[in-house]
C-alpha cells in the first residue's frame, strides 16, 4: 500500500487501511497503535491489521457487516465480461453493500480456487522430485489436493506441522479438510456479518498462529516461506468460514488501483 493510493481509495467509498513502513497519511487506519503485532507484518501480511482490529476496534462494531479487500484485488457484484479501464469502471463493478439474496447469509469468501486445475510445469518446478516418487500425483487431479499443493509451495511437511499445534476440536477435522479437498477460498478476503462470528474467528486463528511462531520463526527466506503465517491463515479460514457459518461465494477480481485514473 502507498500513499498516493489514498484518494482512489476514498473514490470507491472504502476505508483506507496502510499497513508497512511507506504509509506517512494520518488518513489510513494503520497497524501500529494501541495493541498491535506490526513489526511482524513481513511475515503476517494483512493479519497485522486483523490483529488490531481484534483487539482495538472490534468490539465497536456492532450490527454490521465487516469486509476486507486489497488495493490488486477487489469484491465483485458479478462475474465481470467487460475491461476496466478506469476508475469509474472499477467502481461500478465492485460491491457496496450486501443485497437481499445473500443478506441471509453470515459470510461471503471468494469463489474457490482449483489448486488440482494448476500446468505440471507449475507443480515440476517445484518439487520434480515428489512428483516422481508417487506418479499417481501426474495421473489423479484428485491427489493434487490442498495439502499436496502446501508442501509443494510453502515447504514438504509444514502444514502439518502446523495443523500438529492445532486445538484438539480443529486438528482432526482440518486435517480431513486439506488432505480432500482440491480448492480453497483464496487471498485472505472475506465478509462478515456478525463481530461475534468474526470475533470467533480470531480467537481460533491467532493463538494457533502464535504457537506456528515457535516452530517456524521469523528468519524465513523467499515468498513462499517468509510469508508462512499468511499462508497458513488462508487455508484455515476458507475451512473454519465453511465450518462454522452460512456462506456463500463472490468472484473476485484483480485489478491494480496504482494503474487506474
Amino acid at each position: 500500500m502507498q500513499n498516493n493510493h489514498l484518494n482512489k481509495i476514498k473514490s470507491l467509498g472504502y476505508i483506507p487501511v496502510g499497513l508497512g513502513n511507506n504509509i506517512q497519511s494520518q488518513e489510513f487506519i494503520t497497524d501500529d497503535t494501541k495493541n498491535n503485532i506490526s513489526k511482524k507484518n513481513a511475515f503476517y501480511g494483512e493479519y497485522t491489521f486483523h490483529y488490531w482490529l481484534w483487539r482495538n476496534k472490534l468490539a465497536e462494531l456492532n450490527n454490521t457487516w465487516i469486509g476486507f479487500c486489497q488495493y490488486r484485488k477487489f469484491w465483485a457484484k458479478d462475474i465481470i465480461e467487460e475491461n476496466i479501464y478506469n476508475l469509474n469502471d472499477l467502481n461500478k463493478c465492485i460491491l457496496k453493500d450486501v443485497s437481499q439474496k445473500i443478506a441471509n447469509k453470515e459470510s461471503i469468501i471468494g469463489e474457490p480456487l482449483f489448486i488440482n486445475q494448476f500446468r505440471f510445469s507449475k507443480f515440476i518446478k517445484k518439487n520434480l522430485k515428489k512428483m516422481i516418487l508417487n506418479p499417481v500425483l501426474f495421473l489423479d487431479k484428485n491427489k493434487r489436493n490442498i495439502k499436496f499443493h502446501f508442501d509443494m509451495m510453502h515447504g514438504d511437511g509444514n502444514l502439518d506441522k502446523a495443523i500438529n499445534l492445532l486445538d484438539h476440536d480443529e486438528k482432526f477435522d482440518f486435517r480431513h479438510f486439506i488432505n480432500n479437498e482440491v480448492s480453497f477460498n483464496p487471498h485472505n478476503m472475506f465478509i462478515c456479518k456478525s463481530n461475534i462470528i468474526l470475533n470467533k474467528y480470531y480467537e481460533s486463528v491467532f493463538p494457533w498462529l502464535e504457537r506456528c511462531e515457535k516452530v517456524f520463526g521469523f528468519d524465513l527466506k523467499g515468498y513462499g516461506l517468509k510469508r508462512i503465517y499468511g499462508f497458513l491463515a488462508e487455508r484455515y479460514m476458507s475451512y473454519w468460514f465453511k465450518k462454522y457459518t452460512k456462506y456463500t461465494t463472490l468472484p473476485i477480481i484483480f485489478n491494480d488501483i496504482s494503474e487506474l485514473n
